[in-house]
């Protein structure tokens, strides 16, 4: 074959190469980096809150009940993936109770201590603003917000969460109970939210739930609850 014929072949090949269309890439088997949850550190020392809450019983919730539940869901959230990675779909189903237990608890948790405040701090300062108006619309006053607020947490049966949530159709307030770690989802926005479980309190007030459900008030940050409305 002569050298011009050559280039010409040659020069042939290189164009239709160009003008080809592009093969698509295949799609990476390989699942997305998922970040890890950490446990957020607390705007206050554990013993800030005293006398309402020990400095004990804060460590023990803190780092002990709270890491646990984000120790857990990020356990749960790696199983669920490497499920999905291998097409077990009713694996993934069957791992959604434990979804909502650890990933409402790491979420219930991290909102209530962003709840709470030193005195020195605003704690226990009574809401204003937005807020302030709100709860007197719907409840007459902000005390009766509150006893009625308290008789949810004493209504819980086992173990729970008393919020007082916004409605986001309506910009409503309300007062629910929710079970276990249950989170505060879809229709609602959580303003405000008090632990009722006994590790929240037992070291402390012991069978006396009562009095931890009146001297929590004096510790409540309502800017941050206030904040959190839409």
């Amino acid at each position: 074959m002569s050298t011009s014929i050559l280039r010409s072949t040659t020069a042939l090949r290189t164009a239709l190469r160009t003008a080809a269309p592009q093969t698509t890439k295949a799609f990476s088997t390989t699942a997305p980096t998922r970040a890890l949850a950490t446990l957020p550190d607390l705007p206050y020392d554990y013993g800030a809150l005293e006398p309402a809450i020990s400095g004990r019983i804060m460590e023990l919730h803190h780092t002990k009940h709270h890491q646990t539940y984000v120790t857990n869901y990020n356990t749960v959230q790696s199983q669920i993936t490497d499920a999905l990675s291998t097409g077990n779909t009713a694996a993934a189903i069957a791992l959604q109770p434990a979804l909502t237990f650890h990933g409402g608890g790491n979420l219930n948790h991290t909102l209530f201590f962003e709840n709470l405040a030193p005195k020195k701090q605003g704690g226990g300062q009574p809401p204003s603003g937005p807020l302030a108006k709100s709860i007197e619309m719907h409840y007459g006053s902000f005390d009766k917000m509150k006893t009625q607020f308290v008789a949810a947490l004493a209504g819980i049966q086992g173990s729970g969460w008393a919020w007082l949530v916004q409605d986001n159709e309506t910009g409503a307030l309300g007062i629910r109970q929710y079970a276990n770690q249950d989170p505060v989802v879809g229709k609602f926005t959580p303003l405000l939210g008090i632990d009722a479980w006994e590790h929240a309190y037992y070291l402390q007030y012991e069978n006396r739930k009562a009095e931890y459900f009146k001297e929590i008030w004096g510790v409540v940050n309502w800017k941050v609850a206030e904040g959190r409305m839409k």
